[in-house]
């Protein structure tokens, strides 16, 4: 998407390419991701604003993004939908419920599925960049480098299959967030 670049904190970013899409991780705003198409929110079952990374999406958006999601919600763990990007300056927000840690079960399967939905919905969309938050990571508890170990292996399996998707984004709130996801992605690529 064009515009102007992405905002993101100083300290940013490993880089790794697999087939044709390139993946990174950096430190960085999600709101702010003024050069991809579709950003991911890590959603709650009834796609309503909330709290953490689902919260600070809907905010940037504004209410049309709520107004649309809410109609296509419920939805359960590895699920995910999507919507346009209202006031975010993506063309598509793409909602994925990860799972609660300790209490969806198979965390890993349903997180690794939030991963594959989401870049399934950017595929058949059109859009060939995706940036994703650490989904499941906040008030849902599961812990960062678990969570960084299954995010970079799916996008690593799922990579060689992508036909439109270009870059594949992590955007990581904390430094300690950061380095779990790039020494996940050394080890994944």
């Amino acid at each position: 998407m064009a515009g102007r670049p992405a905002r993101v904190l100083p300290g940013a970013g490993l880089r790794r390419t697999s087939g044709a899409a390139t993946v990174e991780c950096v430190r960085g705003d999600i709101t702010a991701q003024d050069d991809v198409d579709a950003v991911v929110n890590a959603a709650n079952a009834r796609l309503a604003p909330g709290g953490g990374v689902a919260g600070a999406i809907h905010r940037a958006a504004g209410p049309g993004l709520a107004e649309e999601a809410m109609p296509l919600g419920p939805m359960g763990p590895g699920e995910a939908v999507i919507t346009g990007g209202h006031g975010l300056p993506n063309r598509f927000v793409i909602h994925t419920l990860g799972p609660v840690y300790g209490q969806d079960r198979p965390e890993a399967e349903l997180l690794a599925r939030c991963y594959r939905t989401a870049l399934a919905l950017a595929e058949e969309n059109g859009a060939s960049s995706v940036a994703f938050p650490a989904i499941s990571t906040g008030i849902f508890g599961y812990p960062i480098e678990e969570a960084a170990e299954v995010a970079l292996q799916t996008v690593r399996d799922e990579a060689e299959g992508l036909r439109v998707v270009r870059l594949v984004r992590f955007v990581l709130f904390s430094e300690g967030d950061l380095r779990a996801h790039e020494r996940a992605l050394s080890e994944a690529f």
